[in-house]
């Protein structure tokens, strides 16, 4: 047993026998993970052994090669360096090799000690300076550990204040959850889709103000020779965007976690890193565990102890903001009656993660369910996002209804607010409505699918102009995701696609005789949303 596999045992016991059996314990998983395998067969997409490969397995003596390194874990490497602005020294910037952190003194220098194992020394980009980027748009804050014979380093890093007519404390930053594209039909869905509508919003909402985007996971669907194309995606957005990395976006056929990581980190570097925007302190992790024969959901060793060290810098009582692909903890178990989250669908030493964010207003932003929810768990308000790719580019929505989109996140010093932002619609398209006997199980009410909703908003009903009081919430499913995922042949792309229970629908009784219904919802802001149904 690994020291990572002991330390899951050691810390959530049940985790491993949850793995072993979480088919028996989930049959919705089950009937899933059966159906994906049949069409991944049919695509040719498994090999002999039954472990996921890409379709074009990716070469690992082309760019990859360039992961190797010419220090070893026997030795250790002294890096030194420092942090400047304009050839001026910048201090109190956190420097980290992945395990250890250290701050530049008065003199923008530091002295970092890796113990060979660790890829990348990067910085924690403070606030206040623009987000460096590499050729192709994605966030450049690392360099490779490159040492020389005798095991020391020299390095230095360069950044550029913002315009003087930005406002750090202000800003916007966008969450794109699953683009997870595996052909040349959805990369082309990609570009010509979701990438125009973020060019478009960027232009008409957020009137000059520094942005930056979030890719949450799964950019690719195992087939990672398409990573150039996301990346050209990226530099067509005109945003900056950080990665994180996703269980479509490893290898499948090595024998560690490490190992499974190399591609994305030869693309977009490491997998767990922080950063300062305004008053909100980001964190980057990764909690896709790899055991050689699948993965699951956790946040290994050396990434807490790594965490532990960033926040110490961190006063206690800000915002923090953690990005990571697979929920700490997702609802989707008790609304399709299990007793217990799948360790693939969960993160499954969440509890560690918790304690850490703890002193702090955290919120975790997180993706791989292909539906939208927030969860409140502990002292954290977490945030699972609908995914841009919908149901695997199989229509045009998820698989609880919510369409095809992504998140806008608006930053005011350290308040949060948020939009989903369904693609090819106005950002004020909340609520899908539906005419009285969509829901067999409600004969004579309406129906509302309102995706973004959470325990602050509040929704309200009309008829023919009079406010009748608040809508009931209920489980179940949205209707048109019915209409088109559930059967034998649907969705045509991907029949193995299923509709699951939502616990964002609403619904109220109607009057005979009402001709006009309106569905009237606010959020916690105060936003107002609505959507009206003409009765003939």
């Amino acid at each position: 047993m690994n020291s990572n596999v002991y330390y899951l045992y050691k810390h959530n016991p049940p985790a491993l026998f949850q793995f072993r059996n979480m088919t028996a314990e989930n049959p919705h998983l089950s009937s899933f993970l059966t159906s994906r395998r049949n069409f991944l067969k049919k695509a040719g997409l498994l090999a002999a052994t039954g472990l996921l490969i890409p379709k074009k397995p990716f070469a690992l003596n082309s760019k990859a090669l360039h992961t190797t390194r010419k220090h070893t874990a026997e030795k250790g490497v002294r890096i030194r360096g420092n942090v400047h602005v304009r050839g001026k020294a910048l201090a109190g910037v956190s420097v980290t090799d992945g395990i250890r952190v250290t701050r530049t003194d008065k003199e923008g220098a530091f002295d970092l000690y890796s113990d060979g194992r660790r890829d990348f020394v990067y910085l924690s980009l403070p606030s206040g300076y623009r987000i460096p980027v590499n050729p192709t748009g994605t966030a450049r804050f690392y360099q490779r550990i490159d040492p020389d014979t005798n095991g020391r380093m020299t390095t230095s890093f360069e950044l550029e204040p913002l315009s003087e007519v930005h406002d750090p404390e202000h800003y916007h930053f966008l969450l794109m959850a699953d683009p997870q594209t595996e052909n040349e039909y959805e990369v082309a869905r990609f570009h010509n889709e979701t990438i125009p509508d973020i060019r478009n919003l960027k232009l008409s909402t957020t009137e000059g103000k520094p942005v930056f985007g979030i890719g949450c996971g799964d950019l690719m669907f195992d087939n990672l020779e398409l990573f150039p194309e996301y990346e050209k995606a990226v530099k067509k957005t005109g945003i900056p965007f950080f990665q994180v990395i996703g269980n479509h976006d490893i290898l499948f056929d090595v024998r560690t976690s490490q190992e499974s990581h190399k591609v994305f980190h030869t693309y977009f570097g490491p997998s767990h890193y922080s950063f300062e925007a305004g008053e909100v302190h980001f964190v980057v992790l990764n909690n896709i565990f790899w055991h050689g024969a699948g993965y699951v959901g956790y946040l290994d060793r050396d990434q807490l102890d790594w965490l532990r060290a960033d926040l110490r810098h961190v006063e206690p009582g800000r915002t923090v903001v953690v990005a990571m692909h697979i929920p700490a903890f997702s609802s989707q178990h008790l609304r399709t009656g299990q007793n217990n989250p799948s360790p693939r669908l969960s993160t499954t030493n969440r509890r560690a993660l918790y304690e850490l964010l703890e002193p702090y207003n955290a919120h975790i932003l997180s993706a791989h369910m292909h539906e939208h929810e927030h969860v409140f768990e502990g002292s954290v308000h977490e945030h699972i996002h609908g995914t841009a790719c919908g149901a695997w580019w199989s229509g045009q929505i998820c698989f609880d209804g919510t369409p095809n989109g992504y998140s806008i996140y608006e930053v005011r010093g350290s308040e949060l607010r948020w939009q989903y932002k369904a693609t090819g619609h106005d950002p004020n398209h909340q609520m899908r409505l539906y005419e009285t006997g969509s829901d067999p199980d409600l004969a004579g009410h309406i129906l509302a699918n309102i995706w973004d909703w959470d325990p602050e908003w509040q929704i309200f009903w009309y008829e023919d102009g009079m406010k009748r009081g608040r809508m009931k919430q209920r489980t179940g499913l949205d209707p048109l995701a019915v209409e088109r995922m559930d059967g034998p042949n649907k969705p045509p792309r991907r029949t193995w696609v299923n509709p699951v229970s939502t616990n964002h629908l609403f619904h109220a009784p109607v009057s005979p005789g009402t001709r006009h219904i309106t569905a009237e919802a606010y959020d916690r802001w105060g936003r107002r949303y609505k959507q009206s149904l003409l009765r003939s």
